[in-house]
């Protein structure tokens, strides 16, 4: 290496014009990089918007299948469905999660039937569908049952795989998840469904937006209890470590932006995809730092992208996807 320092280097002569800067910078990830997550309602010519996340909404199934063509358009090419269900479906058994007639089952059938050619995943977590929000069985004592939640989990994901679903994606964090939802996949003979496990997925104070937006926040108490610590990001990881080994086809990180050393890590220590959530409070507070007068959104958005491509991720969960020609289109 040589020694030589200034003045014979000279660092800005790499950076003095946009032709110089532009071809040694790394490019931002394609369309076909990202997957939108979307949230569906019962009903029909619903667009709700969503006032935490501006640029977001609820839509019933016929709204979605518009908002789809405008994305597909651009280029996006994999959705991730939430349902949100009326308080008349949630039951302590989250019995409607897996109803071959439910919201989300009827939603991807639709996609699929609509749009052949777009990968359509489907979140499983029942919090949604409990009566107290939480993410399995819960015992009367407020603890949230482990082994018996795996059964919930795994009639959710194979019902939404036999309505079509491309892949699936336990978000509960429950141990044994990904195993036992491989395991009934297979059995079911739907070998075929990619398994995107939510594998390093931290309780985290960036979900607010998403509670107003799928209406899924725990009655009493949080979800600490079995979503990984925060302040312990080798438990995080090793979570991704344990996902694979049970059959995960690709694993995820959530949040993203607090996260880019967890990724890198995940990043360095498998052969798997990895995915990385842009999750509603990262989203929300670049749009807020806007509207103050703080940033660019463009900007934002962009130099945001980039440090989550940078930290090694290869799939782009992110609400900034139906809004990719806006914000990142070249």
């Amino acid at each position: 290496m040589s020694n030589r320092i200034f003045p014979n280097i000279r660092l800005r002569r790499l950076r003095q014009n946009s032709a110089i800067r532009s071809m040694l910078a790394e490019p931002l990830p394609g369309p076909e990089k990202f997957m939108w997550p979307v949230f569906v309602v019962e009903g029909k010519g619903i667009k709700q918007p969503i006032k935490a996340m501006p640029g977001q909404f609820r839509y019933s199934i016929d709204t979605l299948l518009e908002a789809v063509a405008e994305v597909v358009a651009m280029g996006i090419r994999s959705v991730m469905v939430f349902g949100v269900v009326y308080a008349k479906r949630k039951s302590a058994d989250a019995a409607y999660a897996w109803q071959p007639d439910g919201l989300v089952q009827e939603a991807v059938t639709t996609l699929k039937n609509k749009f052949p050619g777009l990968l359509v995943f489907t979140d499983v977590c029942v919090c949604e569908y409990t009566s107290h929000g939480h993410c399995g069985c819960l015992h009367e004592s407020g603890y949230v049952l482990n082994d018996e939640s795996l059964e919930m989990l795994t009639s959710m994901a194979v019902s939404h795989a036999r309505a079509g679903a491309d892949g699936v994606a336990p978000s509960a964090m429950m141990d044994g998840q990904v195993h036992a939802i491989r395991e009934a996949l297979d059995h079911d003979n739907l070998e075929d469904t990619i398994l995107m496990s939510y594998s390093t997925k931290f309780a985290s104070a960036m979900y607010g937006p998403f509670r107003e937006a799928a209406d899924s926040a725990p009655a009493e108490g949080d979800r600490s209890g079995y979503q990984a610590d925060c302040r312990n990001w080798r438990a995080g990881v090793r979570e991704s470590h344990a996902d694979e080994a049970e059959g995960a086809d690709i694993l995820m990180v959530k949040p993203a932006l607090f996260y880019l050393d967890v990724i890198s890590e995940v990043r360095r220590h498998t052969m798997l995809p990895v995915a990385a959530y842009n999750v509603s409070g990262e989203y929300s507070m670049l749009i807020a730092s806007a509207n103050n007068g703080w940033g660019d959104l463009k900007k934002l958005v962009r130099e945001s992208i980039n440090s989550l491509n940078r930290a090694g991720t290869d799939i782009f969960i992110s609400y900034w996807a139906n809004q990719y020609d806006k914000f990142l289109k070249d």
